[in-house]
């Protein structure tokens, strides 16, 4: 039983492809080592070619479903997806130094063919047809053989000068993504310095507050006192055990004429 399985039936669904894509490649280039013909090669290798595209994308949903299940897994389970991860890309890419190694002798096989001739026999009937051909003839075709090599050599070297025009684009917009990233980083440690002031001027904001409030609370308190003892003061203005409100004059007493009866 895949131990992926006990993780994600997604992931065991698609290391269950991959593992699949893999075994036909192994025996696909088993194969190719016993086929002669260099057509036939060429055929298998874009064969090889396009299931190897396939299980590259496979492996770009293997990854991208353990990024998506990152924050769920424990240490160890992490660490187990790391390394299958990193096997399935090693063993991909020893599929492609193989492709490409079988893609050189091909290439070579070729240049071989161009030269020297595919075979004795077809060099024997060269000879043949060399010989029943007038010097004129000859030469015709011996300019046509030169004319078709040039044109193959101007179309490698068009693909060399693609494949440098590409290789420019893509360094130049690699350089052109990494200053974008660092312009990111840049503008995110500034948000987070702003955030950071702003929190702390809320803290002191909230300490000023309180500390207003427990003023505001103190002086209601006094100004309450202040009223009850006034109150108090003229409703029993001879209690003497209520002190006078320094710089409060005390209330004025009653004065009664006395009329004698002259």
């Amino acid at each position: 039983m895949d131990p992926l399985s006990s993780i994600s039936d997604e992931l065991a669904e698609i290391n269950g492809q991959i593992a699949d894509i893999f075994r036909a490649l192994s025996n696909g280039f088993q194969k190719l080592e016993k086929i002669k013909d260099a057509n036939r090669q060429s055929r298998q290798l874009d064969e090889l070619t396009e299931k190897m595209r396939e299980c590259k994308r496979l492996i770009k949903e293997f990854d991208g479903e353990v990024k998506n299940m990152e924050g769920r897994n424990d240490p160890n389970t992490k660490k187990m997806l790391n390394e299958k991860r990193q096997s399935l890309v090693k063993e991909l890419n020893s599929y492609v130094a193989l492709k490409k190694q079988h893609q050189a002798n091909l290439e070579n096989n070729k240049r071989v063919d161009l030269f020297d001739g595919p075979s004795e026999g077809f060099g024997e009937d060269n000879g043949l047809l060399a010989s029943s051909m007038t010097n004129q003839q000859l030469m015709d075709n011996g300019n046509q053989m030169m004319d078709e090599t040039d044109q193959a050599i101007e179309r490698s070297k068009k693909v060399v000068h693609e494949t440098i025009n590409v290789g420019t684009e893509t360094a130049a917009s690699l350089k052109a993504q990494t200053e974008q990233m660092n312009r990111i980083v840049n503008e995110l440690d500034s948000i987070h310095f702003s955030i950071k002031k702003a929190s702390q001027l809320v803290k002191e904001i909230g300490r000023q507050v309180a500390t207003d409030k427990c003023i505001m609370a103190l002086l209601f308190l006094i100004v309450i006192g202040v009223v009850v003892i006034i109150i108090v003061k003229l409703v029993h203005p001879g209690n003497k055990d209520i002190r006078d409100i320094p710089g409060l004059a005390p209330p004025a007493q009653t004065r009664r004429l006395l009329w004698n009866a002259t």
